[in-house]
């Protein structure tokens, strides 16, 4: 049964650089076979492979699973919000 993500949840988990659970997404900026980048609870995320699937997506419980070969992993600074007038 999923549960409700936890605003201020992240967790990562990486299996012999073939596949990576994260949670606490919260929506996907971008994703091909390539690339892959993500806002999370914890900011925005970059990773970086050939091949990679998305196994599992669910916003609801923040949860992703990316499979494939795995190269790098990065937090980004969180992007500011802007209002209508800066």
């Amino acid at each position: 049964m999923n549960t409700p993500m936890d605003p201020d949840s992240g967790r990562l988990v990486m299996e012999a650089r073939r596949k990576l659970t994260l949670t606490g997404a919260t929506e996907v900026i971008r994703f091909d076979e390539d690339l892959v980048e993500l806002d999370t609870a914890l900011g925005p995320v970059t990773i970086e492979g050939r091949e990679m699937k998305l196994k599992t997506l669910s916003l609801d419980t923040g949860t992703v699973v990316v499979e494939g070969e795995l190269c790098s992993f990065r937090y980004e600074q969180p992007r500011r919000k802007r209002g209508f007038l800066r």
